[in-house]
């Protein structure tokens, strides 16, 4: 049985921007975002951390100045990527959710036909897929292409699922759907988390075509060694229940309960 929440109509989007080393990117995300459809977004999450650099915390603070209504920045409490997303996750106001990069890995001119998908089907998770007719690779090295290829297909075929890219960080999902998932991977891992468990809840997927671009605002903070990660979640989440997936709520289903 399909998991049941109440999101009926996409009304507003928090975008979640994690930021270690990005200025120039960042700004550019912000913009060209808000350009296309600012009226929909209701706020960007900026996230920084402890490793953050001091030139890209003054872009956020620029950014914050600029548009002090719609850009908040939020220090990390808890640890890497999958981290900063959670500490988004529990702030976030807006009816949807934007995961994205600030690196423009997830490039900002494609969000407008996100959220063009998510009014249609605001119940759905709408995600990018480089491996889709209209999306691509741009920079990516041959190794890493071939690993990702194999992985994919072998996941889809695990899930039972036409996906083409589990993988990328770059889509939109109802905000109550992520408050209501209980999460367990804080590296890039979770990116690959944040589907396959709704996808085990019966939550529907449509992919968006996307061309993937090398950053080349500042580095990778992903090393190779934590993509098999990726492995460890999904096999463990093939065999999880309904319940083990989502948190426990108190009788009137709105809180966590204590364990």
């Amino acid at each position: 049985m399909a998991f049941e929440f109440s999101t009926d109509r996409l009304e507003s989007v928090s975008v979640f921007l994690p930021v270690m080393d990005e200025t120039d990117s960042l700004t550019k995300t912000v913009e060209v975002i808000l350009a296309d459809c600012g009226d929909t977004i209701h706020e960007f999450l900026v996230v920084v951390c402890k490793k953050t650099t001091p030139a890209s915390r003054e872009t956020a603070a620029t950014l914050r100045a600029r548009y002090p209504e719609k850009v908040k920045v939020i220090e990390q409490q808890r640890p890497f990527l999958g981290g900063a997303t959670q500490d988004a996750f529990a702030l976030a106001t807006g009816s949807h959710f934007l995961m994205m990069a600030s690196d423009l890995e997830t490039p900002p001119d494609r969000v407008k036909e996100f959220i063009t998908q998510g009014r249609q089907h605001p119940d759905w998770i709408i995600t990018g897929s480089r491996w889709i007719k209209g999306g691509g690779f741009e920079g990516y090295s041959k190794f890493k292409y071939f690993l990702n290829f194999i992985f994919q297909k072998s996941f889809s075929l695990m899930y039972w699922t036409r996906l083409s890219d589990m993988t990328y960080g770059f889509r939109l999902i109802p905000t109550q759907l992520v408050k209501s998932i209980r999460w367990e991977e804080v590296r890039h891992s979770f990116l690959f988390e944040t589907l396959i468990k709704p996808l085990k809840l019966g939550v529907k997927v449509s992919e968006v075509p996307v061309r993937w671009k090398a950053r080349k605002d500042g580095v990778s903070n992903n090393p190779f060694m934590c993509n098999f990660e990726y492995f460890r979640i999904g096999l463990k989440t093939l065999f999880y229940s309904r319940d083990r997936i989502l948190k426990a709520t108190d009788p009137a289903g709105t809180q966590e309960r204590k364990p």
